[in-house]
């Protein structure tokens, strides 16, 4: 367990101290946030706000793992490695989103299909090594079982898991960067999944099969639990301490380079700790703010009506009146909410297997 807290301590302290020396950077280069004309108004006050943010966090996440096993004399997991893999590589994905907004002017970033390739390649290589480095008790940290709370029903097989997998990194990743629109909203809001899944990890840890004292029916057989909490503990405090200099008004946003490695590093979770499906209601504003998208787009197109004033829907809201600190706070109620009912369905699971 102390690498838990090492590693939750560390990732706090450096983007503490590492995130105002990254805004001086970002500021001298003059890499500001572009904010589209479209939008609420009182967002053009926040044009020029040092942005790539999630630099930061990303950073902070892999220097803190990496501080961990050094301290505790631990081996890295192949589990672990690859859920950083994919947050790393999310991550750079956006970063080049960013770069090409703040060099090229262009609100948009990269183009759609250049942006969908490299989230592709990265989600596919995540999906197809999570089906290999089986453990001595033949444990991959990808399973072809769809899951909830452990995994269940039939095996998928590894084509249509490596679809699943992709859906999964595309949407979570997406919902986040939908998210991302309000000062410490998502920030905010990731903390507390991330919280979530460090709980996750060391109860399934608590409860392996692998154990035999906890071997029974309702046992988890789920590759390196514990690494699993060491990696959520890891982002959850780098972005305690963004979220320091992120809240409003915000002195730095994380920008594509964040949310896009946020976004893979929760569905990343959810593969390796078998709960895919439970991750849609941990992650409840991610999903909500996602649906008032789609509707949006599909009642206007259908209809030619507009179903919110903006969408996504926190922008709604501020048109509406709402300050934008009032739109986070009960934002992030909602998020804590869905957390709560996720990890009470979570244990829950396990109650009435017991």
């Amino acid at each position: 367990m102390r690498q838990i807290l090492f590693s939750g301590a560390i990732g706090l302290f450096l983007t503490l101290i590492g995130t105002p020396l990254l805004i001086k950077l970002l500021a001298r280069k003059g890499y500001g946030q572009f904010i589209r004309d479209d939008g609420p108004r009182g967002h053009a006050g926040k044009r020029g706000t040092p942005t790539m943010g999630g630099i930061a966090f990303i950073l902070a996440t892999l220097i803190a793992y990496a501080a961990t096993k050094i301290m505790t004399s631990s081996a890295p997991t192949v589990t672990g490695l690859l859920v950083l893999f994919l947050f790393a590589g999310m991550g750079l994905v956006g970063f080049l989103d960013d770069y090409i907004k703040i060099v090229k002017q262009r609100s948009l970033g990269l183009r759609a299909g250049a942006k969908m390739l490299g989230q592709f390649f990265v989600g596919i290589a995540f999906a197809i090594l999570a089906l290999n480095f089986s453990d001595s008790r033949g444990l991959t940290p990808g399973s072809t079982h769809l899951s909830f709370t452990q995994d269940f029903g039939w095996s998928i097989g590894p084509v249509l898991f490596v679809l699943w997998a992709l859906f999964m990194i595309l949407a979570m990743s997406n919902g986040v960067n939908l998210t991302d629109g309000l000062d410490g909203l998502a920030t905010g809001a990731s903390v507390m999944v991330f919280g979530a899944y460090v709980f996750i990890g060391v109860w399934q840890y608590g409860q392996t099969c692998a154990n035999e004292l906890t071997a029974g029916a309702t046992c988890y057989e789920v590759r390196d639990p514990l690494d699993t909490a060491v990696v959520a503990a890891a982002m959850m405090g780098a972005l305690f301490g963004f979220l320091w200099w992120n809240t409003s008004p915000a002195k730095i946003f994380m920008g594509d380079t964040g949310s896009l490695a946020l976004g893979g590093a929760l569905a990343g979770l959810a593969i390796v700790s078998r709960t895919q499906l439970l991750v849609a209601l941990l992650g409840g504003l991610f999903v909500l703010i996602t649906m008032s998208v789609v509707i949006q787009v599909g009642s206007f197109r259908l209809t030619g009506r507009r179903v919110f004033k903006m969408a996504p829907l926190q922008h709604h809201f501020e048109l509406k009146g709402w300050s934008e600190v009032l739109v986070v706070v009960r934002f992030w109620i909602i998020q804590g909410i869905c957390v709560i009912v996720g990890i009470g369905v979570f244990y829950g699971g396990w109650v009435a297997d017991w």
